[in-house]
């Protein structure tokens, strides 16, 4: 019997749009995988309006669906380890909870990672087409072209949410705040091949975005030299073997 894939989504003041997410995610994986092939995990990372109640009273239709709660605020980045933290499944598959993400490239991409070999660790969105502000655009490209040149992780978007990954994986990582920005250069760090997919990016439709430009940008390159420094500092053993094998 394939395995179950556990779909964690991070919210926070996201009252508009998560049950409207929840139920386009029920649909589209359960065509995928069946009825029984999925749980969502949606994470409220201590939100100030309704969130974490329309989510939990959406629980008595959609016997799929986890909800979370954290009793303080920790960002995207804890709201995701929370999520992972709390998943049966090995397959992880992360999205946004304001409705931009497409439920069909999360179920694509984790398609993908369950049929590769165990040495592709993640597959990663990249957004064509976003939908956001010039000047937002304008912040995550000189966000993503300083970070891609310094460590070299051949990834244009990290910023986006779709992120498929093995949760044996994502647990091996070092765990800092703002680490989602940081996954394709974590995983390869480890020895992981990392796939990457080209993905939709929809409006947003309700809520705000939770950064300014300027706030986008510095949150994206503080944690930079530590980042440069954890890669320098690793030192693979090789292919490790246990005597008598």
């Amino acid at each position: 019997m394939p395995e179950v894939v556990s779909v964690v989504v991070p919210v926070y003041n996201e009252e508009g749009a998560a049950v409207q997410v929840a139920r386009e995610i029920e649909t589209t994986f359960t065509e995928r995988f069946g009825a029984d092939g999925f749980e969502m995990i949606f994470v409220d990372d201590s939100s100030t309006d309704a969130t974490f109640e329309v989510l939990n009273n959406a629980r008595a239709t959609m016997p799929s669906l986890r909800v979370l709660h954290h009793e303080k605020n920790v960002g995207k980045s804890g709201a995701i380890r929370s999520g992972i933290l709390a998943a049966k499944s090995d397959l992880i598959v992360t999205l946004d909870g304001d409705g931009q993400n497409p439920p069909e490239d999360a179920a694509r991409m984790t398609q993908i990672l369950r049929d590769a070999p165990p040495g592709v660790g993640m597959v990663a969105g990249q957004r064509r087409n976003r939908q956001d502000s010039a000047s937002k655009k304008w912040a995550s490209r000189w966000a993503n072209n300083i970070r891609k040149a310094m460590l070299n992780d051949h990834c244009d978007d990290t910023g986006c949410g779709l992120k498929a990954i093995r949760r044996n994986v994502f647990l091996r990582l070092p765990y800092f705040d703002q680490i989602h920005r940081y996954l394709p250069s974590m995983v390869t760090r480890e020895g992981f091949e990392i796939l990457f997919e080209t993905v939709d990016d929809r409006p947003r439709t309700t809520g705000h975005s939770k950064y300014t430009n300027l706030g986008r940008l510095a949150v994206a390159l503080v944690d930079l030299p530590g980042v440069m420094w954890l890669n320098r500092r690793l030192r693979q053993p090789g292919k490790v073997r246990e005597g008598g094998e």
